[in-house]
């Protein structure tokens, strides 16, 4: 079917008409992102800073906490400026670039876990050869293999997106979701509507899978020693395997519940916020679960953020 008018720009409805209450949302919202800056970028400093802590661990951490701030900064000032927008309009560009930029970051965070993964499992399992294993400079190859991966399997998703004609454009979000913007087409091949499903899987299973391995092993590891290790491991890998969990929970709801399942008396509201779900809450949690909470870490903030003289 032919459009008869080209599609230039998709309304995000989510919005609706927030009233008087968009001065409320928009100091919220403001605050809340600028604190996931804050905390996040401390970190990184920190990090920088001291260095005893310019190690393998810290280094695929500092990767993390910069993600987090990207993935914010997918959201949020487009979000901010829609909040006193009448008819919550973005062009198909902004939209387009937004959602790579958002798929990119997510991609981003999953094969990170990949990687401090590995590197846990390397630390545990065998730790004579760590420092051989992940040195500095192998470290930096595989954050830049991270985001490699990450561009180029957004990048092809998304090519099959882009050259679609669209008969609407009205997106049920606050944001450019997808799968939403590929039931706009006027007709779109197999191929295209299981485009946000190859994604996941590049994105999510095999990093998933990778990183079920490596505990596994660590597991395996840690029945065959002392209490003490035990507990010293359990430690070390309670953070990711949480994190984890919390990622793994969200991307499913964003995915196949919210997107491709019609779940009846839900509320708008409650929708809206649980498919904001991870860009809200994981760029706050991931910097106090392994930033903050870190012995090495919390020593650094205090001697660099309250006893410098």
């Amino acid at each position: 079917m032919e459009n008869s008018t080209e599609i230039v720009s998709f309304v995000l409805a989510a919005y609706g008409n927030v009233g008087e209450f968009k001065y409320l949302y928009f100091i919220i919202m403001l605050v809340w992102y600028l604190s996931i800056c804050a905390a996040n970028i401390v970190l990184i400093v920190v990090i920088y800073v001291d260095k005893r802590l310019h190690e393998p661990m810290y280094i695929l951490l500092c990767n993390l906490f910069v993600n987090e701030i990207g993935g914010s900064t997918s959201l949020y000032p487009l979000m901010l400026s829609q909040m006193f927008s009448d008819t919550h309009e973005v062009t198909l560009p902004w939209c387009f670039l937004q959602m790579c930029y958002i798929y990119t970051c997510a991609s981003v965070e999953f094969c990170s876990l990949a990687a401090m993964a590995y590197d846990r499992y390397v630390a545990i399992c065998d730790p004579l050869h760590y420092s051989v294993i992940m040195n500095t400079g192998r470290v930096c190859i595989i954050i830049l293999i991270v985001w490699m991966y990450s561009f180029v399997n957004c990048i092809f998703s998304f090519s099959l997106v882009i050259r679609l004609r669209f008969c609407g454009n009205v997106i049920d979000k606050v944001f450019c979701h997808h799968h939403l913007v590929i039931k706009l087409a006027c007709s779109a091949s197999v191929l295209n509507q299981m485009s946000d499903l190859l994604f996941a899987f590049m994105t999510i299973v095999i990093p998933f899978t990778f990183i079920s391995v490596s505990y596994m092993k660590i597991l395996a590891v840690c029945l065959k020693t002392c209490k003490e290790n035990k507990q010293k491991a359990v430690s070390t890998c309670t953070p990711q395997i949480v994190s984890l969990s919390n990622l793994f929970v969200g991307a499913i709801f964003h995915i196949i519940i919210d997107s491709r399942l019609d779940v009846p008396n839900v509320p708008d509201k409650v929708r809206i916020i649980l498919s904001m779900y991870l860009l809200l809450c994981q760029p706050m949690i991931t910097p106090f679960m392994y930033g903050f909470n870190l012995p090495k870490i919390k020593e650094s903030c205090k001697r660099y953020l309250f006893n410098r003289k």
